[in-house]
Order: structure tokens, then C-alpha cells, then sequence
């Protein structure tokens, strides 16, 4: 799924997202309003609330506006809570006034959540709402709609990715090597003669960057091969 990038500043880490993180789930929202996925992401960056969020997701498809490293604020569950410093947020879009634009970006949501299951390989368990960290009635229209609905959705599109005889999704624990024609570090760094040809384990994945586990440092996606 093409994802547009609208990222956070690092200017503004100290207010949106100041931990690092290792993810280990998703957690869903709705927006409650009917602005689009890249109005979203920009009046999150634009304001100095301590409110944020990874994706952004309507019916054209997804904005991202913090790294999935980073953590937000959106769970509700306070400073060190579960849900705001381990979960991936998905921001659901026109769900007040729903209607063909909300069920177009909930199926939009479906297809990110399974795309963000693969890369770190996980499965629907790792799907959780709003809702189970803070008790808000949120995602409330995908709530109202019913939540094994879109958990279906999301197999759905789990299965369809398999079905369609693509390559599968690169995933955390994956072996890869660096090949030989890699030139710099994701960081813009020289990569050393002794790194190239290495064969190493994914520690973790984050957009067009690789945490390679034996020498704990991010390489470009298009540097290792399988």
C-alpha cells in the first residue's frame, strides 16, 4: 500500500512523540470528524497539543505523520501506558458523518493494518482498539458497525495478499544480507567492506529502513536481499 509521508519535525519529538519504540501491536481509532487523512496529519503537526498518531487513513489512502519508532499520544493510558508507548495508531477517517467515504477508508484501514501485521510479523491478535486501553467508545462507527467485522476485513486482506502470489512482506526475524553494491548506511554513513555479503537478522522495520540485529545498524530496504 503507497503511504504518503508528512513526518513530525524533530523540532517537535519533545511534544509528539519523545520515546523511542520498539512496536508491538496496532491499536485503531476513528477521527470522530470528517476532515481528510492529510488535513489530519497536518493539524497534528501544526499544533502543540500532546496528542498524536502514526497513519492517517481516508478513502484516496494513508498519510503518515510519525515513524513507526516513535511513540504517540492516543491511547489514552497516560505516560508509560501500554497502548500510547507499544501501539503502532491508526486513525480512521469520516467517521462522523459516515457513509461511502468512511466505508471506503475503513477498507483503506484494513488493508494498512494487515500490511503493518506482515512487516512485523504478527497476526489479528495483535490488533487492538482505542477502546481496550482507556475504555473510550472508540473506534465508535467501527464499533457501531461491528468489531469482528473489521477483524474479518483484516484477514481479508491478510489473505488476499497471500492469495495474489506476491512476494511476502519483509518481517522482524528475517535473515537477509547486505549486498554487495550497498554503498551508505540509511544514517548517510559508509558501510565497511566486512558488512557487505553479511548475512544478518531483522531486528526490526521501519518504512524504507532495516535494523539489521548483528551490527545494530539501519540499512535502505533496496541495500539487502533475501
Amino acid at each position: 500500500m503507497k503511504v504518503i509521508q508528512n513526518l513530525v519535525p524533530a523540532s517537535k519529538y519533545a511534544i509528539k512523540c519523545p520515546y523511542s519504540m520498539t512496536p508491538q501491536f496496532v491499536v485503531i481509532h476513528n477521527t470522530a470528524n470528517d476532515a481528510s487523512a492529510e488535513a489530519e496529519i497536518s493539524y497534528m503537526i501544526r499544533n502543540d497539543n500532546e496528542v498524536s498518531y502514526h497513519y492517517a487513513v481516508d478513502d484516496l489512502g494513508v498519510v503518515q505523520g510519525i515513524p513507526e519508532n516513535r511513540n504517540g499520544w492516543h491511547a489514552g493510558d497516560g505516560g508509560n501506558g501500554k497502548g500510547n508507548r507499544y501501539g503502532i495508531a491508526i486513525e480512521i477517517c469520516y467517521s462522523k458523518s459516515g457513509g461511502p467515504k468512511f466505508e471506503a477508508a475503513e477498507r483503506n484501514a484494513a488493508a494498512l493494518t494487515a500490511d503493518i501485521l506482515r512487516r512485523h510479523g504478527w497476526g489479528v491478535n495483535k490488533v487492538f482498539k482505542h477502546q481496550d486501553f482507556s475504555g473510550k467508545y472508540c473506534p465508535h462507527r467501527t464499533l457501531d458497525r461491528g468489531w469482528s467485522r473489521y477483524l474479518d476485513m483484516v484477514k481479508a486482506a491478510l489473505s488476499a495478499g497471500s492469495a495474489s502470489g506476491q512476494a511476502r512482506e519483509l518481517a522482524v526475524g528475517d535473515t537477509v544480507t547486505v549486498k554487495p553494491s550497498a554503498t551508505t548506511y540509511a544514517t548517510d554513513q559508509c558501510i565497511p567492506d566486512w558488512v557487505k555479503g553479511k548475512t544478518d537478522t531483522v531486528a526490526q522495520i521501519d518504512g524504507d529502513r532495516v535494523l539489521l540485529k548483528g551490527i545494530y545498524s539501519w540499512v535502505r530496504r533496496a541495500d539487502i536481499k533475501e
